[in-house]
């Protein structure tokens, strides 16, 4: 059964242009003409019933311009889109709001836009307060909240409509840690409960674990639909591309600097794997002696936070640098993350003071190995103890 579908969907904004002359304003016939703008040019695809669709791609690309269409904010300019079943979105922080009413009073307003009954509200009210942590002040005016109390309102009434069909953008992005967890239990019950879910989020890492589907736009186009690895993997390549420091570009004046990087495993000659072992060779040139060199390779998670972190500075003898080129070599015996692309940054530092700075120099593309579940591969053996 498909709950949502788009057919070749377009949306036109048309933009004025600027007059540096005030004076033709005022003549008489005069039309101001405009530019046009495709926010979205034909879109095309299908959700299932009970499907959960990660839509990611750069700021500008149509997210939320696709978000609104679905929630019938704004109407497409060309194409179809049929929906089938209850919606509720969740698209911006202060939609559905009125400024000088009290939480519980827009929690009335807010529901009843939404479709829910004035019964159904009164009966999910103290659920919906107690979801969204702001009962201290549901009798305050919603213009004294912080966007983060706005969010966390918003999002609590979307949750407990019981939707066919929830759309959601950028929720994930305010709020305190504990609330964040609250919203990604509550949207993994409503994905149980065979809800139909479509995310938009920056957050990679949580379009990868919630979503079964991935579709990556660009500039207003679908650039890419697959699995969320697959898609979200292309997504870093592009955003990869032309970003950082060549490791062409050499400075004689440093006194020691990275000069490459190389990812092998000794049992695969093309791929690094997860749960295998990896090697990882760091070049580097240096001008004059350096004491206590300290080395760093840091791999990032796509959402851009230090997943994993290679350096000499935990163990061994402290290193002295001769002038000259070399190497230094990292032996990783299994190999944790999980498949997919990761941003390297490296770095050479003497007695805590830093020499050189690699950022976004290089990626490393992890394939797929033994089966992990979850953010890591961690090894281990089990045995069954009687008492």
């Amino acid at each position: 059964m498909i709950d949502l579908k788009l057919d070749h969907v377009s949306k036109k904004y048309n933009i004025p242009a600027s007059s540096n002359s005030p004076k033709r304003w005022y003549k008489r016939g005069f039309a101001r003409r405009s530019s046009e703008m495709w926010a979205l040019r034909d879109i095309s695809f299908e959700v299932k019933e009970g499907g959960a669709l990660g839509i990611v791609g750069h700021n500008g690309a149509g997210k939320t311009t696709l978000l609104k269409l679905l929630s019938s904010i704004t109407a497409p300019t060309r194409g179809q889109i049929t929906i089938r079943g209850r919606l509720a979105a969740l698209v911006e922080v202060s939609s559905g709001f009125h400024p000088e009413l009290t939480g519980r009073e827009n929690i009335f307003l807010h529901g009843a836009m939404l479709g829910m009954r004035r019964a159904e509200i009164t009966r999910k009210m103290s659920s919906i307060v107690e979801f969204s942590g702001v009962g201290q002040y549901i009798e305050v005016p919603v213009k004294r909240y912080s966007s983060g109390m706005y969010v966390r309102l918003g999002f609590s009434i979307a949750a407990h409509l019981d939707p066919d069909i929830l759309l959601l953008d950028e929720v994930l992005a305010v709020g305190d840690v504990a609330f964040q967890a609250r919203c990604l239990d509550r949207i993994g019950e409503l994905r149980k409960a065979g809800r139909t879910i479509v995310f938009v989020s920056h957050d990679l890492a949580a379009v990868y674990h919630l979503c079964d589907r991935a579709i990556l736009l660009a500039r207003g186009q679908i650039l890419s639909d697959g699995t969320p690895r697959a898609v979200i993997d292309q997504y870093q390549r592009m955003a990869f591309a032309g970003q950082g420091t060549s490791l062409d570009q050499l400075d004689p004046q440093k006194l020691a600097e990275c000069t490459s990087i190389s990812f092998s495993s000794p049992e695969s000659s093309d791929s690094v794997r997860t749960g295998y072992p990896m090697i990882a060779r760091l070049g580097y040139r240096a001008a004059q002696s350096i004491p206590g060199a300290v080395f760093r390779i840091s791999l990032y998670w796509p959402s851009g936070y230090l997943c994993a972190q290679f350096t000499n500075e935990a163990s061994g003898p402290r290193l002295s640098l001769e002038p000259g080129t070399g190497t230094i070599q990292f032996q990783c015996p299994v190999l944790p993350v999980v498949p997919g692309l990761y941003r390297i940054d490296l770095s050479i530092e003497s007695n805590g003071c830093e020499i050189d700075l690699r950022q976004r120099c290089a990626s490393l593309c992890v394939d797929s190995g033994r089966p992990a579940q979850g953010d890591f591969y961690i090894e281990n053996q089990w045995t069954v103890v009687r008492s």
